[in-house]
């Protein structure tokens, strides 16, 4: 199956008070096709996020390439790459991120407040919201839901708009060990029934043991386990 997803020789340097750029990611080539599983692992500060962002066109790469569907965001317009990251790309953080005052449904729809008509976007959350088990949860506001719960519906407001890319952010990281089995059971769900590309950041080997493949980041470069 072709790549869909292509980083090259991607390196990512800040600035630092002292002069000398402090450099995060340092060549890191990676290519996956349509529904590959990949987790990524490697101690806090170690650009697993940056990683993340530059591969989600939330952040550019200091220098390097990346492409999805043939596709590099970067050189689009802020416009036209605000509607590319809606368009194909879903994500998913440690902070699910639900805005308190929407309902479970109106969460879920927020990504397709542009660009698609209504009654199809309802009808596509409403199906998301059954998979992911909270359609009896439709009309609840974020602070009536367990952990598990907002990460659920988190996950079904980032499949909304069926993005090529799912990215996930230490998606159980403030969850239980039998909600985060849970979750971890759904996200490897949706990717198989999907073929949505699924990238994992997370410090929980036994996280990251649940994927077909397992790198780890190391000195700003991924390394296959």
């Amino acid at each position: 199956m072709p790549e869909l997803l292509e980083a090259r020789n991607l390196c990512k340097s800040y600035a630092t008070p002292g002069g000398s750029p402090l450099r995060i990611l340092n060549g890191v080539t990676l290519s996956l096709a349509a529904g590959d599983a990949i987790s990524i692992i490697g101690p806090s500060g170690t650009g697993k996020s940056t990683l993340l962002y530059i591969l989600g066109a939330l952040e550019p790469p200091t220098s390097g390439d990346v492409t999805l569907d043939g596709r590099n965001p970067f050189i689009l317009s802020d416009k036209d790459v605000s509607a590319f990251r809606n368009r194909e790309v879903g994500f998913v953080f440690q902070d699910h991120c639900l805005l308190p005052q929407c309902t479970v449904l109106e969460n879920v729809l927020i990504p397709t407040m542009v660009g698609a008509s209504e009654t199809d976007s309802e009808s596509r959350a409403k199906q998301l919201l059954d998979q992911v088990g909270l359609s009896h949860r439709l009309d609840h506001r974020p602070s009536e839901l367990s952990g598990g719960e907002k990460q659920r519906v988190s996950i079904a407001r980032a499949m909304i708009r069926n993005p090529k890319l799912l990215l996930c952010d230490e998606p159980t990281g403030n969850l239980d060990r039998h909600t985060a089995t849970q979750v971890a059971d759904l996200l490897l769900e949706m990717n198989r029934a999907s073929k949505t590309i699924l990238v994992v950041v997370t410090h929980s080997a036994e996280l990251a043991s649940r994927f077909p493949k397992v790198f780890e980041l190391v000195e700003g470069q991924l390394q296959a386990k």
